[in-house]
């Protein structure tokens, strides 16, 4: 179901213009929302970014964070029901729900028309949940490193400007591995192409910093913040190749990924090339915060 501008209709009625910013600039911010047991899952989070994303790009939020709220709660539930099975899914994603929302400059007949204000519009969309198999996580998955073809948009920023990540992502694909990692210009590693990279070496854990161009992960805070309540070694360091190619263990974070464990690194085992301890006990620890369940099932 989509909730556009308050009003909640089936997928196929839903309607943007054609002229619409964001659709032709990328004009938007936007931010993904999970739910468990179809409650949204660290919502405040999520809508404080989004009002970071806006005021970066000097985008008024025409609803409240509460109106916001509301209205997400309203479109999950008028989703409710009709999934397709999905035997392979993880089942603590099974019935669940992914929400986008989208805030768009608006249309206007000329998208780069500064002078016409058309006024924002929101768009909630409202999907089954379609996380990584079971299987991912209990083999893992592969990465490629990849060097961005085009620049890449601001950073600090959720919007609709995801060229240099799209394509990463077809890098990926055609190379049969499920992430692409970025590297900068210094050929350091910044994030994956939807998700936030993490190693482990020496029973602490390590993620490239905010300062090396990457977005504030929602998930991966969190997971910053039980590594350091568990009383692992914690860094926030840049990291190279060499970096990823040596650690014990890898894992990519994301709303839909939760903590998903690497095994393989352009065609190499990443350590034994298995999923290793430290990130399933992050991962039993971020579900049992999630959901009260222990465990990655």
């Amino acid at each position: 179901m989509v909730n556009l501008d308050g009003a909640i209709v089936p997928a196929a009625q839903a309607a943007v213009s054609v002229f619409d910013r964001g659709f032709l600039s990328g004009d938007q911010v936007y931010e993904v929302v999970r739910t468990y047991g179809l409650a949204p899952f660290a919502l405040a989070q999520h809508l404080a970014r989004l009002r970071h994303s806006a005021g970066r790009i000097g985008l008024p939020l025409p609803w409240t964070p509460e109106r916001l709220a509301a209205e997400l709660l309203r479109t999950v539930e008028a989703s409710r029901g009709g999934d397709p099975p999905d035997p392979l899914a993880a089942p603590w994603n099974r019935g669940e729900r992914s929400v986008r929302l989208v805030v768009t400059r608006g249309a206007a007949e000329e998208a780069r028309g500064w002078g016409v204000a058309p006024g924002p519009r929101v768009l909630l969309a409202a999907t089954p949940l379609r996380g990584p198999p079971q299987a991912a996580y209990q083999d893992g998955v592969a990465c490629i490193l990849v060097h961005a073809r085009v620049a890449r948009s601001d950073p600090g920023a959720k919007t609709g400007g995801h060229l240099a990540e799209a394509l990463a992502t077809r890098d990926a694909a055609a190379a049969a591995a499920h992430e692409a990692l970025l590297l900068d210009a210094a050929g350091q590693v910044t994030e994956g192409a939807s998700s936030n990279l993490f190693l482990v070496a020496g029973g602490g854990v390590a993620t490239p910093p905010l300062a090396a161009g990457i977005l504030p992960g929602v998930t991966r805070g969190l997971v910053l913040a039980l590594a350091r309540e568990a009383g692992l070694p914690v860094a926030e360091r840049p990291l190279g190749p060499a970096d990823l190619r040596d650690a014990e263990e890898l894992f990519l974070t994301s709303t839909s990924r939760e903590i998903l464990p690497v095994t393989r690194l352009d065609g190499a085992p990443v350590g034994p090339g298995t999923p290793g301890p430290v990130t399933a006990r992050l991962h039993a620890l971020f579900r049992q915060q999630a959901t009260g369940q222990a465990g990655p099932g």
